[in-house]
């Protein structure tokens, strides 16, 4: 039967009765809710093409080795469904192919899928979201904007397609863009997670501090019913804003209640974690105990290989809590390395593998180490994905690796980016440490402004 979701696509189901767990997940999806896996529900009851789709969308979600296994089945069956045109519409099978395209690590095709999709169905706002994660994961900050874009004009009574198009802006370090997207999302609707998301962003960047954590504080009362990224991410960036204020308790606080033990299986969280943890030490904090909890977790993503961005943060946590199963995960990502999808071979070879020694050797000592191999790898950083804030750790790694070598020549470049991080965000007592510390060792004291304490 023909009937339309809750955005006006044309949806193909077997039974009326299934409309409600797909209207789940179409909105659960695009407002970043837990109700999206409700659809999961009657994927094994209603064999309609889409709705094995979208289940085997929620499967590779998880972004697991076993992602693919557990999502074919769906996959298969929503492949020899769509054969039937009454069964399927245009749209539908298109992203029935985007999936398709997904699960066998062609990014490239599914990009180009959902960017006709935004074409053809610009209110098909799943597909747009969907291509915008894969922009994201390759570092594509212009595809996900123009993603949001095509769709614009059509959507822009939906507050979460204002949202998207904030992240697309801020991608594309469009700030006044994203600013005004964002706010023109929240005026619409209060609870919208990923424009908070994407202000937050905004105000990290431009170094708008304490408005940035009120912000944020502000509209937390809002983020409920959300899926674990979502809720623990937002949180993410609240610390981030606390440890630049030196506000070091209640980061290690806010870790506790809201970053770590939500999901402590998914990946998403676990790299959230683990990023933290490292965002501490590098700001002088003492995580104690936190990292063994945190490794526990990552040995069973020693093959995963989902994300070259993902393993990463896997190995160092796996290497700062000083577990032997970090040096087989980098053996693993050596191995994978030429062998990846074809779309993604050169991340993986040029940027993982060098990030991947520079990490180890970092998280071991070898300042030395890692400074040259993460120097190969940060020009061409974007290329693993992940946001600007996300990505900042590397380069915050290889800082650490520039004053911990101490020579003349590590410590003066670590002076000149140090100083101009300072000079885009003035009120970080973070980066007025540390450049005070610089500044000590290359005898300039007289350059240093004691932080406030």
């Amino acid at each position: 039967m023909l009937t339309t979701d809750s955005l006006g696509n044309p949806l193909t189901l077997d039974d009326e009765a299934s409309r409600a767990s797909v209207d789940d997940f179409v909105m659960g999806f695009i407002s970043t809710e837990g109700r999206a896996v409700n659809l999961l529900t009657i994927a094994n009851a209603d064999l309609s093409p889409i709705v094995q789709a979208y289940a085997a969308t929620l499967h590779l979600f998880a972004e697991s080795r076993d992602a693919v296994a557990n999502a074919t089945p769906y996959l298969d069956r929503a492949k020899a469904g769509a054969i039937d045109n009454a069964r399927a519409t245009p749209r539908e099978r298109r992203y029935i192919a985007a999936v398709e395209a997904w699960a066998a690590g062609d990014i490239a095709r599914a990009i180009a899928l959902h960017t006709e999709q935004a074409r053809e169905h610009p209110r098909d706002l799943v597909s747009l979201k969907l291509g915008q994660y894969h922009c994201f994961n390759t570092g594509d900050g212009p595809g996900m904007l123009r993603l949001a874009l095509a769709a614009l004009p059509v959507a822009a009574d939906i507050p979460y397609m204002h949202g998207m198009a904030a992240f697309g802006y801020e991608q594309c370090h469009l700030m006044r863009e994203a600013e005004a997207s964002a706010r023109r999302a929240i005026a619409m609707c209060r609870k919208e997670p990923w424009a908070h998301h994407a202000l937050g962003h905004v105000m990290l960047t431009e170094g708008r501090l304490t408005e940035g954590l009120a912000f944020m504080q502000d509209v937390s009362d809002t983020w409920t019913g959300l899926n674990s990224f979502m809720v623990t991410h937002n949180w993410w960036h609240v610390a981030l804003f606390l440890i630049d204020l030196g506000r070091d308790a209640e980061a290690l606080d806010i870790y506790d209640r809201q970053v770590w033990g939500v999901a402590k299986d998914y990946s998403q969280d676990q790299i959230g974690a683990v990023s933290l943890l490292a965002r501490f030490e590098l700001a002088g904090i003492d995580v104690g105990h936190r990292w063994n909890d945190v490794a526990g977790y990552l040995p069973r993503r020693l093959d995963d290989h989902v994300l070259p961005f993902l393993d990463l943060q896997y190995l160092y946590g796996l290497a700062r809590a000083d577990r032997p199963e970090a040096d087989t995960l980098l053996r693993n990502i050596e191995a994978f390395a030429p062998h990846a999808p074809a779309s993604t071979r050169s991340a993986w070879q040029r940027v993982c593998v060098p990030a991947a020694m520079g990490l180890m050797a970092h998280a071991r000592g070898d300042f030395v180490t890692a400074i040259e191999e993460l120097g190969q790898a940060l020009p061409r950083l974007i290329e693993i994905g992940g946001s600007h804030a996300q990505r900042d750790l590397f380069e915050q790694v290889y800082l650490d690796a520039l004053v911990c070598c101490g020579t003349e020549a590590t410590l003066t470049g670590a002076q000149g980016v140090l100083q101009q991080q300072l000079n885009g965000q003035p009120e970080s007592l973070r980066l007025r440490r540390q450049t005070a510390v610089v500044y000590g060792r290359l005898g300039l004291d007289t350059m240093v402004t004691a932080p406030d304490s």
